[in-house]
């Protein structure tokens, strides 16, 4: 059996060298410690983020290989674009923070179980109070449709997770994200772990040493504090 790092709720957040992940399951780190904003923001700058059943102690990860997108590398479908063009949804940054988290903690049509417990909502909103977590919801009619959210780290955007309550809602969501980071300089996007639905937007696999030099780098340039707000260039610019 192998004996996995306990890390002390209690004491300063520091984790173990991420190389010392387990392969099986990938990317398995630590558990233990909280999460508190000190903890979370530690953990990202790292390359590590939590992801652990309800009832669980808290689990650690960081996966290698690691799944991201470079902006500008971004690919859209002709079927996507079509859908671009007739604007079928109003896109917002941080104006439901709560309600998207609530979206994407909501059981899927493929299984009843979800990770984003209570206790995790509760953790992203204080992110998201403070500035480091952030929303980007789809409304259609003044109804929320869509949306996903996640966490900045200097000019990387880590995602979490994404919801969708009418047809290709969390796509615009996500494009409209992707090309506003462009105008932001963001220079990736964190999306952990491989997903074919990442894939078709061009994200890629590449070595956790490769993706921890590019946090040493622009995870440690200035941050974009307070709420974001989408611009309406960027907006016009897609369709």
């Amino acid at each position: 059996m192998i004996e996995l790092p306990w890390l002390d709720p209690e004491g300063p957040a520091l984790f173990p060298n991420v190389e010392t992940a387990l392969e099986d399951p990938p990317g398995l780190l630590a558990f233990g410690g909280n999460l508190t904003p000190e903890w979370l923001i530690q953990a990202y700058r790292q390359g590590i983020f939590p992801w652990y059943s309800p009832g669980e102690p808290v689990l650690w990860w960081s996966p290698n290989p690691r799944m991201i997108l470079i902006p500008d590398k971004i690919k859209i479908r002709k079927s996507l674009r079509k859908v671009l063009k007739k604007k079928p949804f109003e896109v917002t940054f941080d104006q439901a923070f709560e309600q998207v988290l609530e979206g994407c903690s909501a059981a899927r049509a493929y299984t009843d179980e979800t990770w984003i417990s209570d206790e995790m909502k509760a953790a992203y909103t204080r992110l998201h109070q403070e500035g480091y977590a952030h929303s980007v919801e789809a409304w259609q009619d003044s109804e929320l449709v869509g949306g996903l959210y996640g966490v900045a780290v200097g000019k990387i955007f880590c995602g979490e997770s994404m919801f969708t309550r009418v047809n290709d809602a969390s796509k615009v969501a996500f494009v409209h994200l992707v090309e506003q980071l462009k105008a932001w300089d963001f220079k990736l996007i964190d999306c952990q772990v491989y997903t074919d639905y990442l894939a078709s937007f061009g994200a890629e696999e590449i070595e956790r040493t490769v993706f921890l030099d590019h946090l040493k780098w622009y995870g440690a340039a200035p941050r974009l504090p307070g709420q974001w707000k989408i611009s309406e260039s960027i907006k016009e610019s897609i369709y």
